[in-house]
């Protein structure tokens, strides 16, 4: 499979206590990987962005710490994630130019503390 910040199909998150969550922007970490969460612009402070301590391993599926990262829908899975990925795709398309690009990102990261 591809390199997991390469790949552009919509990724799902698993953590061993069951919660799930839709990868929607996904970047290295030196503590592991950070990645911000379906509508993470309408969640409360702490939310929507995400760090997950541990080494990343593998090429699809990934694994980082306990979690592991699937491609989303994969095989028919995950109907609810699939549907919050499709609601985000109008969400995102509805803020065209004011959503941040990679660095604006990276600088809201930065402002939440995820990154120096």
């Amino acid at each position: 499979m591809a390199d997991l910040f390469t790949l552009t199909a919509p990724l799902l998150i698993r953590y061993r206590d069951g919660t799930r969550h839709v990868m929607v922007e996904r970047f290295a970490h030196a503590r592991g990987l950070m990645y911000f969460r379906a509508f993470w612009d309408q969640m409360a402070p702490g939310q929507g962005i995400v760090l997950v301590e541990g080494e990343l391993r593998g090429d699809g599926p990934w694994k980082v710490g306990t979690a592991v990262i699937t491609v989303l829908g994969c095989h028919g899975a995950d109907p609810d994630e699939a549907a919050e990925f499709a609601d985000w795709q109008l969400h995102r398309e509805q803020l065209g130019a004011d959503y941040p690009d990679r660095e604006g990102m990276l600088a809201l990261a930065r402002a939440a503390g995820y990154l120096p």
